[in-house]
């Protein structure tokens, strides 16, 4: 067996390891969104698909070991994930399909991506349609109502249609924690309407994946212990302009999914253990400070881009403190 061969039937193992994590953050997400969900990722994944089809058949390259390796689905189905439920159609299929075509085939395809492919079309998708983007649903529709919204088939009343907690708090910084959970009680209690769950739940799958080994924990914890520090740094108690707890930070918006499926990326991201440390460490602050001075809501897939820059430098630090460690 060549050692392509066996490189290629590595990122299957480890593409089919990610995708069966994702699954209790996808039945959290299910349960307090809906069909909407499951929409956006059906969508995700044809649209990807037809994509990589489209680029491999121009470059004459071999369709089904492009179709087979796994990468494409991951990047649609955590893009998916990162969309908003009952989104238009018609912003899934950009999303997915500006991020595949601008964050992995214009570098040359799978291996090669400088950039996150599902964090790239995600942030052009905000950039873009920012209205959309920063709008979920406070509850769940029938299958019927669903297809209707995302498909534009008929008028659906707005009575849904819900900011979320870090967009909230961002509008209005002079909300205390208490106050921001009572004036909505479909926020839940930390992170948002159900949010907290979902991020638990991703927690969940994250730590199936450090059990099996498919990254190290340099990135998750880098990430998850800054943004914890300067959420409580920065944290005015329960007053008001306390920018939201550590707990909120942990349990709000894209926390979990960044940290343990977006971060740990292993060709965007650093190789080294401590340019991973320190790559997770560079997205959790800026997460934090996206988030509490940024336009965004949500600063992960932008935390990420910036800090996907970073690698070449990151890389090259590590290097020089191992050599002036070295005996």
């Amino acid at each position: 067996m060549s050692s392509i061969e066996t490189r290629d039937e590595r990122l299957q193992q480890a593409m089919k390891l990610v995708l069966l994590a994702t699954l209790p953050g996808w039945l959290a997400l299910f349960w307090f969104y809906g069909w909407g969900v499951l929409i956006n990722l059906i969508l995700s994944v044809v649209t990807a698909l037809g994509v990589e089809a489209a680029v491999t058949h121009l470059r004459r390259q071999t369709l089904q070991a492009t179709l087979t390796d796994g990468s494409a689905v991951v990047s649609a189905t955590l893009l998916a994930i990162a969309l908003p439920p009952y989104c238009p159609w018609w912003l899934t299929v950009t999303a997915i399909g500006s991020g595949l075509l601008l964050g992995k085939h214009l570098y040359g395809g799978v291996g090669r991506n400088p950039f996150n492919p599902a964090m790239l079309g995600f942030a052009l998708a905000m950039v873009m349609f920012p209205q959309p983007m920063t709008h979920w649903p406070g509850h769940g529709m029938d299958l019927t109502a669903a297809f209707g919204q995302v498909f534009n088939l008929g008028v659906q009343p707005d009575a849904w249609v819900q900011a979320t907690a870090l967009e909230s708090l961002r509008i209005n910084k002079s909300l205390t924690m208490d106050e921001l959970f009572a004036g909505n009680p479909a926020f839940g209690r930390f992170g948002g309407h159900g949010v907290e769950w979902v991020n638990l739940a991703f927690l969940a799958g994250g730590l199936f994946l450090l059990q099996r080994r498919v990254f190290g924990w340099h990135a998750p914890v880098g990430m998850l212990a800054s943004l914890f520090v300067i959420s409580l740094l920065c944290w005015n108690g329960s007053g008001s302009d306390s920018h939201g707890s550590p707990l909120f930070h942990l349990l709000s918006g894209a926390t979990m999914l960044g940290a343990f499926f977006i971060v740990t990326e292993p060709v965007s991201g650093a190789k080294s253990p401590l340019a991973r440390l320190l790559f997770g460490v560079g997205v959790g602050l800026l997460t934090y400070v996206i988030r509490t001075w940024g336009g965004y809501p949500d600063g992960v897939a932008f935390a990420v881009l910036l800090m996907n820059l970073c690698v070449p430098a990151l890389e090259r630090f590590a290097m020089a403190r191992q050599a002036q460690v070295a005996p």
